[in-house]
Order: structure tokens, then C-alpha cells, then sequence
């Protein structure tokens, strides 16, 4: 198969070229050559942009997905990483539940007013703690 130029394979991935050019920089994707002033990249790129989306959409930053999907001779995937980045999610997932269920209930709560609604005021009380620890935490 033909290698593609960075305009196609920007096409087929739906990855804007400015993106492919500074996953390329950072050794996410490397280019075979150039036709012209293109750059002309192997069809198995798509297949590596794929696997650097998944890793973005969950959550990994490119530092990580670099050291996962390794260099010429294929991935190199950390099961255990894998694993803490779940737990990761799942804390992130159970915390934006209970945010969303504490707004449902503002939107539809009976008191005259959020401040007179104890579950409301409980709510902002929590996570006024929580962001205060937050910070003392991080200095």
C-alpha cells in the first residue's frame, strides 16, 4: 500500500494536520518522507492515531500514550496502568454523579429558596470543604 500525505491522513482520521504535525514533533507518529512539501506518512498511522484517541478520550496525557504505544516494534501497554486509570475514572464518574444529582434536586427542590433547602446547603457545604482541603493540599 502507498504511504498518504498528511492532508489525506488528516482526512481519513479526522485529525487536523496541526495536531499530526505536533504529534509528530512530540514521536507519537513519524512521516516515511515527503512528496512535494507534504509529508507522507505509512497507512498503519491511522491505526496508531487511533489507539493515541482512545488514549486521550480516557483520560491519558501524551507522555503516557508515548510510552504505551512505543516505538516501530508496537505497543507496549502496562496492564496496571490500564487498571489505576479505571479506578481513576470511576472516582470521577461517582463524583459527577453526585454533582448532577445534587443539581437535578436544586432545579426541582420545593423550598422558596436554595438557601432555605437543607440538602442544597448541605451540598455546598461539602464541597466547600472539599475545595478548601484541595487547596491547603496544593499549596
Amino acid at each position: 500500500m502507498f504511504d498518504i500525505d498528511i492532508s489525506e491522513l488528516a482526512r481519513q482520521s479526522g485529525v487536523p494536520a496541526s495536531t499530526l504535525r505536533f504529534y509528530e514533533e512530540k514521536g507519537l507518529i513519524a512521516s516515511t518522507g515527503r512528496r512535494g512539501r507534504k509529508r507522507l506518512f505509512a497507512p498503519s498511522t491511522l491505526e496508531r492515531l487511533s489507539l493515541i484517541g482512545l488514549g486521550r478520550t480516557s483520560g491519558f496525557s501524551l507522555e503516557e500514550i508515548a510510552r504505551m504505544i512505543g516505538g516501530p516494534s508496537g505497543p507496549k501497554i502496562d496492564k496496571a496502568q490500564l487498571g489505576a486509570k479505571a479506578e481513576e475514572l470511576d472516582r470521577r464518574i461517582e463524583h459527577l454523579t453526585r454533582m448532577r444529582d445534587g443539581l437535578r434536586h436544586a432545579a426541582a427542590c420545593s423550598a422558596p429558596s436554595l438557601t432555605e433547602c437543607p440538602r442544597f446547603v448541605r451540598i455546598v457545604a461539602t464541597v466547600g470543604r472539599k475545595s478548601a482541603s484541595r487547596r491547603a493540599r496544593n499549596g
